[in-house]
């Protein structure tokens, strides 16, 4: 499988867009500021200047006019070079307006001042002789018409100033809106990429981890669904592939093993018979050092047809060849009737063996020879596993479930327990747990049968068990069908 768009890849795209928004929001946020800073930097040289040097311009403006009456009133030199210094001052401060306000579009109310002061003292503000002249210099209905339009401007100067705070107020919001906005958006990106990347490895990750889990309890497993390109992906496509391998070599070996017993099964037949004719005596007298092992030879025989048998069974089972047909029998003749045919093996080993039939059910249905099957194979691996004088307790109980009520069968032992790590095995084919391997007899089949019959009749099969403490195997069977 190629990939198309790996993880690393979506990873470098996903942090990209969101550097890209974060960094779009700095720059929007350092061109509002540097905004900001061109209005407040035009407020404080320009605007502030003008109406601070209006302000002068009235005060000199009134205190010409005061002392030209006063130099009317005393013709005292003193007062008019003080209106002198009034008329500098007058002029400096309108000379300032008209330089700050030089870049001003539309009307500029400070030129007609300017030309006015001009047509009444001259370029250039000649020098008034305030001895021999005589006053007015300047006229109180142009001292009030000037200071009218002085203050005219002045106050279109505070309007300017105001619209201008105005916009620096709005323009601040508007670049507070735009940084939580930029910030909320990549926080959201950033979320939105963290699900969006924790979904898509949790779901290849969940649908890989039922894929193992279906391997390991069962031994086969569906194909598990591929839902990208990436990694994971080709993850996916190389465990399908494996499972695919595992089922055809399964499937093979299962072939062989059915095969192989098939054709082991008439010579196995044919040595029997005769190892028993013999014993018999049918074809001549034997001693009895011939008939001691004659009979180790008819033991092994019979071994070596239970383990055919339960190849032959199993491959069957696979197959889906074995039929269950249910019918009612009675609880306690079933569960006798498996407990009689293994008490001489536990008593031999000093073992007791102990039935508690609990609740109100007299009969139930199932197929009883296969379901005796998985009884008998559940207290035969107890007795095996049992220390000698130890107690094996067979259990049946009626409990209410959710969907239908379910008769429970429970087998436990006081044997050495199954580790944690190989509970989840022991239901596999051919699996024999690791502290019995080498001293105790068989191929690891009857669980496995045993859980081929319980699922055909609708229940499950379950252990719980702790190392050092015993074993306690138990099968749920569906309480339907007839009475």
């Amino acid at each position: 499988m190629k990939i198309r768009f790996g993880i690393l890849s979506k990873l470098f795209s996903w942090y990209l867009l969101a550097c890209l928004i974060f960094y779009a929001t700095i720059l929007l946020l350092f061109a509002h500021i540097k905004n900001l800073a061109t209005i407040t930097e035009d407020i404080v040289s320009r605007n502030y200047l003008i109406s601070t040097s209006s302000k002068l311009m009235i005060d000199a403006l009134w205190s010409m006019a005061e002392n030209q009456k006063k130099f009317e009133l005393m013709h005292e030199a003193q007062y008019g070079k003080y209106f002198d210094v009034a008329l500098k001052q007058y002029e400096s401060n309108l000379f300032n307006i008209l330089w700050l306000s030089a870049s001003s579009s539309g009307g500029n109310p400070w030129d007609a001042l300017h030309r006015e002061f001009d047509a009444q003292f001259g370029a250039g503000n000649k020098q008034i002789d305030y001895i021999h002249s005589n006053a007015p210099w300047l006229k109180d209905e142009v001292v009030s018409k000037w200071a009218d339009q002085i203050q005219k401007a002045r106050t279109a100067n505070d309007r300017q100033i105001e619209e201008m705070v105005r916009s620096l107020n709005a323009k601040g919001r508007r670049a507070d809106e735009y940084g939580i906005v930029g910030v909320l958006a990549s926080v959201v990106i950033g979320l939105l990429g963290i699900i969006g990347f924790s979904f898509g490895m949790i779901r290849p990750l969940r649908e890989l981890r039922r894929g193992i889990k279906s391997l390991s309890s069962s031994g086969i497993t569906a194909p598990i669904r591929i839902h990208s390109q990436d990694e994971f992906g080709e993850l996916a496509g190389a465990f399908n592939d494996m499972a695919a391998r595992l089922t055809e070599e399964e499937r093979m070996r299962s072939d062989f093993i059915s095969m192989l017993s098939h054709e082991i099964r008439t010579p196995l037949t044919s040595i029997r018979e005769s190892v028993n004719l013999i014993c018999e005596e049918v074809m001549g007298e034997i001693n009895e050092k011939q008939r001691r092992f004659l009979l180790i030879a008819s033991r092994e025989l019979e071994r070596i047809t239970t383990l055919l048998n339960h190849l032959m069974q199993i491959s069957r089972l696979e197959a889906g060849v074995v039929e269950i047909h249910p019918r009612t029998i009675g609880l306690h003749e079933f569960v006798e009737g498996a407990l009689s045919r293994l008490v001489p093996v536990a008593e031999a080993k000093g073992i007791c063996i102990r039935s508690e039939v609990t609740g109100e059910v007299g009969q139930f249905f199932c197929d009883p020879e296969n379901l005796q099957q998985v009884l008998l194979n559940l207290l035969g691996n107890a007795i095996k596993f049992s220390p000698g004088g130890s107690e094996i307790v067979v259990s049946v109980s009626q409990k209410d479930w959710a969907r239908a009520p379910v008769l429970v069968f429970a087998v436990s032992d006081k044997g050495p327990g199954i580790p944690d790590c190989e509970q989840a095995l022991v239901f596999n084919k051919y699996y024999r747990a690791s502290g019995v391997r080498e001293h105790v007899d068989g191929v690891g089949l009857g669980l496995s049968i045993s859980k081929f019959i319980v699922e055909a009749h609708g229940g499950q099969i379950d252990l719980e068990s702790k190392v050092g403490e015993g074993s306690t195997f138990s099968f749920t069977l569906p309480m339907h069908g007839k009475d």
